[in-house]
């Protein structure tokens, strides 16, 4: 199997999932248990990525205040006021430590339409209108054209996006990695079950010193 599963880390991508500031900031309006811990983390291997000129990709959840394009299972609380990364707001923000400048802000617009959002020579956004990063939208495309084999995954929250997101890579082919010490909500089952279909769990520390050999 490791033919066919180890990681090829210089065509590689990082897909970091959902950290904006409703879900990560304590006391925001989403706030996801864990997340706002493994910022740092995360921080670290976006810099290395960016360091190393390999691609950086930002995978968000946009709500808009009608809760059309919501989960059905968070529809009523966006339609009864309760917004969550509601467009145009700072809590729909990528955070502050992972932004390749202060000043960026989302193209709501371009990003619900579809469109992915060019943030530096190889960093971009991604919106997804569900818990996949594939479902709905161009990653899979934007990857095969990008020469990507690799996908290493960082974010929140291991028991939605980044695990269905994980499963659709394996799906598709793709090397799968996940970042242990960057993603929020973690647990042993689901890293047993990761391995096995062919995931390899790395430290932060790992991965960062794989990507500059």
């Amino acid at each position: 199997m490791p033919a066919y599963t180890d990681p090829h880390f210089l065509s590689s991508a990082l897909i970091v999932i959902d950290m904006q500031n409703d879900f990560v900031l304590p006391g925001a309006s989403a706030c996801v248990a864990g997340t706002s811990e493994v910022v740092p983390a995360v921080a670290r291997l976006v810099e290395a990525y960016r360091q190393r000129g390999l691609p950086v990709i930002h995978v968000i959840r946009l709500y808009t205040p009608d809760g059309v394009n919501a989960d059905l299972c968070r529809r009523s609380r966006i339609e009864a006021g309760g917004g969550i990364v509601e467009p145009g707001t700072d809590g729909a923000e990528i955070v502050a430590n992972l932004k390749p400048a202060p000043e960026l802000r989302l193209d709501a617009g371009a990003l619900l339409a579809g469109h992915a959002q060019a943030v530096g020579e190889h960093e971009f956004i991604f919106y997804k209108p569900r818990w996949g990063a594939f479902y709905g939208t161009a990653l899979e495309v934007f990857l095969r054209e990008h020469g990507v084999d690799t996908l290493v995954f960082a974010g929140c929250n291991f028991p939605n996006c980044p695990r269905t997101s994980i499963y659709e890579a394996s799906e598709r082919d793709f090397r799968v990695v996940l970042a242990r010490d960057a993603v929020s909500g973690l647990y042993d089952k689901g890293e047993q079950e990761l391995e096995a279909i062919g995931v390899r769990l790395c430290s932060t520390a790992e991965l960062m010193a794989a990507i500059r050999r």
